[in-house]
């Protein structure tokens, strides 16, 4: 039977997969955030390509009580959205910004582990850690956000990610990092902290593997947990070089065509 979740799945793939920009799907799908986890579930199984990982969504508090929601939420990311520092992206109008994050690798060992997360055992399963800049947007001919259901729903709002050089994990003040993201040519220079990101990146981590859990996801390699914005959605001003920095970690570069 096509019902309208088959056929508004159908036309995001479409979309996802050609690049393309569509119509915005129904109200339906994206006021809630239960609706809009449906969708991306069905998406995601439509979509035959290597998984490189999940990224966190929703994790600034303010965000999250602003929706009345309880908690974030999170997406799959796919190896054909995530580059080296330094690559091009192309955006479309209907890019929502541009992030700066924490992310981390974590050891295929994880899926094996039976116990709850928690911030004490975390350490054993991540590998490394790096400095990344997202490129937030949507595939539909709509702007800005009224719920967390529009962001989750269109694959969770990724465009692209892109990773600076990994370190080898070590326990950091990971709560409490300046960082900074600026864009010389839109003279845009916006300064953050990993504290904004769910209490700290490493408890945004916790909450995204608790769900890979809860949620029975399993994958047979390493793959990077993205854990959120550090710096909000800041809006792409002008095309040119967007650079990253975040202390004690290293930096990240993206240029926006």
């Amino acid at each position: 039977m096509n019902t309208l979740i088959e056929k508004t799945s159908n036309k995001l793939v479409k979309a996802f997969l050609k690049n393309k920009i569509i119509a915005p799907i129904p109200l339906k799908f994206t006021k809630k955030l239960k609706e809009a986890q449906k969708l991306r579930k069905l998406c995601e199984s439509k979509i035959n390509e290597p998984v490189i990982g999940f990224k966190a969504a929703g994790t600034g508090i303010p965000l999250i009580k602003k929706f009345k929601e309880k908690e974030p939420f999170y997406a799959s990311v796919y190896k054909r959205n995530v580059l080296r520092s330094g690559k091009k992206v192309k955006i479309n109008k209907f890019i929502l910004g541009i992030e700066l994050e924490v992310c981390y690798q974590i050891k295929k060992s994880f899926f094996k582990s039976k116990k709850l997360i928690k911030i004490k055992n975390i350490s054993k399963y991540i590998s490394s850690m790096a400095t990344c800049i997202e490129v937030v947007g949507y595939r539909q001919r709509k702007k800005g956000i009224t719920s967390f259901g529009d962001l989750c729903s269109d694959f969770g709002a990724n465009v692209k990610f892109l990773i600076g050089n990994k370190k080898k994990y070590k326990k950091l003040n990971i709560e409490n990092l300046k960082t900074n993201l600026s864009n010389k040519e839109g003279n845009q220079n916006v300064t953050g902290n990993t504290g904004t990101v769910y209490i700290s990146p490493l408890n945004s981590l916790k909450f995204v593997l608790n769900k890979l859990k809860k949620d029975k996801i399993k994958l047979n390699k390493d793959f990077w947990v993205f854990t959120g914005s550090t710096v909000g959605v800041v809006p792409i001003k002008r095309k040119g070089t967007y650079s990253g920095t975040i202390d004690k970690l290293g930096s990240v570069k993206a240029i926006i065509t």
